[in-house]
């Protein structure tokens, strides 16, 4: 195709003019097979994060290192993207975690993007789902919304600034500002 990039069969030209209409700061694409899942995330999420055992986006619901690692190389590709929020104070949990669900709207439309392509997508995101106030997962009972429900790119090892580092984008961009970040693993479907 003369005058278009393709990238496993996405059509590279036609995803930035999709995506230059929203607000993503930085966006790379990856190889899905060498991305690499990391033991020491899965122990911080066991010891330290208080969504662990509780939700279907997070350990052990979304199964083992191994099975992320094989479910994340069983895709092509993915699109690991990043967006800015600012707030008027970092120390502020409540009001920081709010900035996200903005970002998740815009994982939505990468997904949206690429499913409308002929993709078959999976989306790891930001922190743990909380679309319901009480997760299902505690009653032990099937996810309410697995079609919304995205895990955490943390809940499947992997660590984004280990890529924000290898890819040579922002992590960090000083005052009061948040970057969040996502990945859309994609194959042809």
């Amino acid at each position: 195709m003369k005058g278009k990039t393709m990238w496993a069969q996405l059509d590279i030209d036609k995803f930035e003019e999709y995506i230059s209409q929203f607000p993503i700061y930085e966006y790379r694409l990856l190889d899905a097979d060498r991305i690499q899942v990391r033991e020491r995330v899965r122990t911080i999420c066991k010891e330290e994060c208080e969504r662990f055992g509780t939700t279907w986006a997070c350990p052990p619901a979304v199964g083992t290192l191994l099975e992320c690692e094989k479910r994340i190389h069983s895709y092509e590709k993915a699109i690991f993207f990043s967006s800015v929020a600012e707030v008027s104070d970092l120390m502020n949990m409540e009001e920081m975690l709010s900035t996200r669900h903005e970002h998740e709207a815009l994982t939505e439309e990468v997904a949206s993007f690429l499913k409308k392509e002929g993709f078959d997508i999976f989306i790891l995101s930001t922190e743990s789902c909380d679309i319901c106030d009480k997760c299902s997962y505690l009653e032990g009972k099937p996810c309410r919304h697995p079609e919304k429900m995205h895990p955490c790119l943390e809940s499947h090892g992997v660590v984004a600034s280990e890529i924000v580092e290898e890819r040579q984008m922002e992590y960090n961009l000083g005052g009061n500002t948040i970057l969040w970040f996502s990945m859309v693993l994609f194959r042809q479907a």
